[in-house]
């Protein structure tokens, strides 16, 4: 218990990912404020560290009976750059523009009705384009770096330094996401369907609630596990390389 109390809550999730619905019901952000520790979660959410360590030991003994999610915490660097994108980005290439569509159509039908529907059509599509220019950018320069990385053979000299930099811009575009998903859960009262929605708001809204919790657990997955562990790769080559220069 004392673990959980100083552990973060992003580790927390990687170790059981079934620990999120934990931290969902609570209000923790696990996914851009994976850093903080369950105990600073708490405080900030006035939530008895406690009664948040008694729902994650509940929810740690109903995983001993179902599988849950992988363990990303034991996959390569290679294992888990190709499970997000050949998951998580597909998911995003396919659910990004089929939701664009949506959401400027309800937003033209129905906007004169609730005015929110045109921020929402606006912040969406803001999110949209951020999104595919970070993905974009993992595909092409930072993931491919990060599985030479897990090579370990040879690594050529990175355009950016070092990893931790471009990590330090997905963070941060991460965060961004993160603001968007929060912007559009409050201006759909948290994608609840109004009376009276037409099939098209419906689709819309749970396509939103699908996206929300799938982009969260993906962010959580580069936060919390692929960067730190690309951090830790490169040290480790560094200091092998060095180690070898000075023989």
């Amino acid at each position: 218990m004392n673990n959980f109390r100083h552990e973060s809550v992003g580790i927390l999730v990687a170790e059981q990912p079934l620990r999120a619905a934990v931290f969902d019901k609570l209000g923790i952000d696990f996914c851009c404020g994976g850093k903080q520790t369950l105990e600073a979660a708490c405080e900030n959410l006035a939530i008895t560290v406690d009664t948040a360590i008694a729902l994650l030991l509940e929810s740690d003994e109903l995983a001993n009976d179902t599988s849950g999610d992988a363990n990303w915490l034991a996959a390569s660097l290679t294992e888990l750059t190709d499970h997000i994108e050949q998951t998580h980005h597909r998911f995003l290439k396919r659910e990004l523009p089929r939701l664009q569509t949506l959401s400027s159509k309800v937003a033209r039908v129905h906007g004169d009705k609730d005015p929110r529907l045109l921020k929402v059509e606006a912040v969406f599509a803001a999110m949209k384009q951020e999104i595919d220019q970070h993905t974009t950018k993992e595909e092409l320069v930072l993931f491919p770096f990060i599985r030479q990385l897990d090579q370990g053979v040879h690594v050529p000299d990175a355009p950016f330094v070092t990893v931790a930099n471009p990590v330090r811009c997905m963070e941060s575009e991460h965060d961004d996401a993160g603001a968007a998903l929060m912007e559009l859960r409050r201006l759909t009262d948290g994608y609840n369907v109004p009376e009276g929605a037409c099939t098209s708001w419906v689709a819309l809204l749970g396509g939103l609630a699908q996206l929300d919790q799938d982009l969260r657990i993906h962010i959580h997955k580069e936060n919390s596990i692929l960067f730190p562990k690309a951090i830790a790769a490169e040290g480790a080559h560094a200091s092998v390389s060095h180690g070898t220069k000075g023989r």
